[in-house]
């Protein structure tokens, strides 16, 4: 069992940078892959990025490559979200996950076992 809590959203303007973390309880946080995924009003969740659980491993969508990095820290339990470049359709709540089976992460949101409460968000134009 995991819990994860995301923290960091908040509003800012386009073209700036917002850094999200996701801190989970247990001690087996290395033994994770992790995801992070956006769901903004009246859409589905979408993939945005993937973690293996050493951390060498990383997966973007295309509409963040480039410009969001993910990245963990095990030893603080924590995987981080940077967010650069941000533009107003980046706005959605900001969910990160957890997956116990895949060691490299997957983009697929019905893998990942455990799940954040979300962060909001919002970047204005």
């Amino acid at each position: 069992q995991v819990q994860l809590v995301e923290s960091g959203g908040g509003l800012v303007q386009a073209a700036g940078s917002l850094r999200l973390s996701c801190a989970a309880s247990g001690r087996t946080f290395s033994s994770f892959a992790m995801g992070w995924f956006r769901q903004a009003p009246g859409k589905e969740r979408e993939f945005v990025s993937a973690l293996s659980r050493s951390g060498s491993s990383t997966y973007y969508a295309d509409s963040v490559k480039g410009r969001f990095t993910i990245s963990r820290d095990n030893a603080k339990n924590t995987v981080y979200l940077q967010m650069n470049s941000l533009k107003p359709e980046d706005t959605a709540v900001y969910y990160c996950a957890a997956d116990r089976n895949s060691p490299y992460g997957t983009r697929y949101s019905h893998e990942y076992d455990y799940w954040g409460q979300g962060t909001q968000v919002i970047v204005s134009s």
